[in-house]
């Protein structure tokens, strides 16, 4: 097959989001370290990652008028340079405080890639499921690269060499996104931005019934993910008793699984429904988690992530079914205020399951989030069977 401009830019979008989802991924394997240097609880750095999380999916709507009044090729540049310029001041940083303040900056500067960079591949793709599913391997590619190195850089050079190396994979990409990648006509060039920002057009788009309930749906699923993502190898050493460098292959592990599993998922939303596929990914992920605390020894631990990975790459399945339901005139700040909104309140997970392995211990924190899966997907069924269409 002939290669194609299209799948350049599909490729480069998708290494942009492997740079940006880099810088955020170095940091968990190295938290129990950074909790020893500073002396906090799990609580406290799960605040801290929660900032983070929060800024990356509150940058999302800002992003997307950005890109609708400057063009999508400058704003993924500013993101991935932001990535790296970040990430190298968090490495730097003398105080919890400043580690706070960094951690919220980069997920700001990160934020901006995501919901741009569908907007790019919305202008020339036709199978937005299956482009969106090659690009949301960017995430577990990050997976499977970030972890088992930030573990074995921590273990030896301390974290914050660890994470420092996510400015030098950002970098490259940069540089390369801007050579290959053309720069795009905006879509609202001459538009003020504060036109964008009005409430009452805000409110009456997140009011529609199809599109506050699958925010809702994905309130739930970035809450679960989120939580993985910052506490996966905590909870592998603290409560599965296993070395740093193992939870950290163990958590790439993950992303492996979700790096293959991506454009199928994606591929069985285009083919059997956003909300069908989407329910498949719930139940596969609230197993997962109920094998991770239930279910002693390794066999069962490389199972229950296999269903994990899966389950949590429902982005694939349910993101297109934003861009189903908003006009293309919608789609750069509409998407972008989507992603924003479940995002940000998804964000708490960190901090939630924080608190709740403080409190309980963390076969409740994880038995939590098996719970809210298996009523997301209890919810998803339902509005199939009474045909409530949302």
């Amino acid at each position: 097959m002939r290669w194609r401009y299209r799948e350049t830019v599909l490729v480069l979008c998708t290494f942009a989001f492997f740079a940006t989802m880099v810088g955020r991924l170095v940091i968990s394997p190295v938290v129990p370290m950074i909790t020893a240097e500073f002396d906090v609880s799990n609580s406290v750095i799960g605040i801290a990652l929660t900032g983070m999380w929060m800024a990356y999916f509150g940058s999302q709507f800002p992003s997307g008028i950005l890109a609708d009044r400057y063009g999508e090729r400058e704003i993924v540049l500013v993101a991935v340079g932001g990535t790296a310029i970040a990430s190298v001041f968090l490495a730097l940083v003398p105080a919890f405080a400043l580690f706070v303040i960094g951690t919220i900056a980069l997920g700001a500067v990160a934020g901006l890639h995501y919901s741009v960079a569908t907007m790019l591949l919305t202008r020339t793709y036709d199978e937005l499921g299956t482009a969106i599913g090659v690009h949301n391997t960017g995430a577990p590619a990050a997976g499977l690269v970030a972890p088992p190195i930030a573990a074995w850089i921590g273990v030896r050079y301390g974290w914050r060499p660890a994470v420092a190396v996510a400015g030098a994979i950002a970098v490259p990409v940069f540089l390369a996104f801007a050579w290959r990648v053309r720069p795009v006509e905006p879509r609202r060039p001459n538009q003020p931005m504060r036109n964008r920002l009005e409430l009452e057009a805000i409110v009456e788009l997140l009011s529609r019934p199809e599109i506050a309930f699958p925010i809702g749906v994905s309130v739930a699923g970035a809450f679960a993910w989120q939580a993985t993502a910052s506490f996966l190898p905590t909870f592998l050493v603290e409560h599965r008793n296993q070395s740093t460098e193992l939870a950290g292959v163990i958590f790439a592990a993950y992303f492996v699984v979700q790096a293959i599993t991506q454009i199928g998922v994606g591929a069985a939303s285009d083919r059997y429904g956003r909300y069908a596929s989407t329910a498949g990914c719930m139940a596969l992920a609230a197993v997962g988690f109920a094998l991770l605390v239930a279910v002693p020894g390794f066999v069962a631990t490389i199972a229950a992530v296999a269903l994990v990975g899966t389950g949590l790459g429902w982005g694939a399945a349910l993101l297109p079914r934003f861009m189903d339901v908003l006009d293309d005139a919608e789609r750069g700040a509409g998407f972008g205020l989507v992603r924003s909104v479940y995002g940000f309140v998804g964000a708490l997970g960190s901090v939630v399951t924080g608190l709740l392995a403080d409190l309980f211990g963390w076969d409740v924190a994880f038995v939590v989030l098996a719970g809210l899966l298996a009523l997301v997907c209890f919810a998803l069924v339902a509005n199939r069977l009474l045909g409530l269409e949302y």
